[in-house]
Order: C-alpha cells, then structure tokens, then sequence
C-alpha cells in the first residue's frame, strides 16, 4: 500500500527572510560603526535564529503530518498487519512530541550568554 501525504499551506515556505528587512545603514563621522548599524546587526541576528526555530518546527510539524496520515491510512485499510503498524506510528509521534517539549524547555531554561 502506498503511504502519501497531505498538501497543507503550513507547509508553505516562509517569506520571512533577513534580506527583506534590511534598512539603510548610518555611519558616524569617526568611521566607527553607528548604534543604528550595531541595532541592524542585532536584527540580522535574529532574523536568523527566528527562522533556524521555524525551519525545526516546520520540519517536526511536517513529520507530525505525515505519521498521522499513516496511522489515518492503516486504520482505514482494517488490515491486521497494518493496525499492527499503529502501534509504532503512534510510537514516533510520541517520541516526536516529547523531545520537541524537552528541548524547548531546555532552550528556555538555558541562562543567556549575554
């Protein structure tokens, strides 16, 4: 039997990107960089960790999506073999869902570094 997923707009890419967000640069009059260009580079920053989480969400989501629709299908076939196979797909999702949570809660017990 073949196992496929369903299309979701959550699986859309995002179009927040730091190159959308780039705003004109000042400089001081020494040269040395401005607030506003240390500001800016905070920004980048950021940006880059917003969208590193969302890729990881995106991605355990996605996975999420299709374990279910595998457990949906295996169910619906009413064949043994593949309730059999629920068991384990309900497994993953588990597993899934609990080192996602611990992870996040250690990220944000995590003292900063700043």
């Amino acid at each position: 039997m073949l196992m496929t997923t369903r299309d979701s707009s959550s699986g859309a890419e995002s179009s927040m990107d730091v190159s959308h967000h780039k705003t004109p640069t000042k400089r001081s009059v020494s040269g040395s960089p401005s607030v506003d260009e240390e500001e800016e580079a905070e920004d980048a920053e950021v940006w880059d960790q917003f969208n590193r989480r969302f890729r990881e969400v995106q991605a355990v989501l996605d996975r999420n999506r299709a374990l279910i629709q595998q457990v949906n299908d295996n169910h619906r076939s009413r064949v043994a073999d593949n309730m059999v196979k629920v068991v384990s797909l309900y497994s993953d999702l588990s597993s899934n869902f609990s080192t996602f949570f611990h992870h996040r809660n250690d990220n944000a017990n995590a003292k900063p570094t700043n």
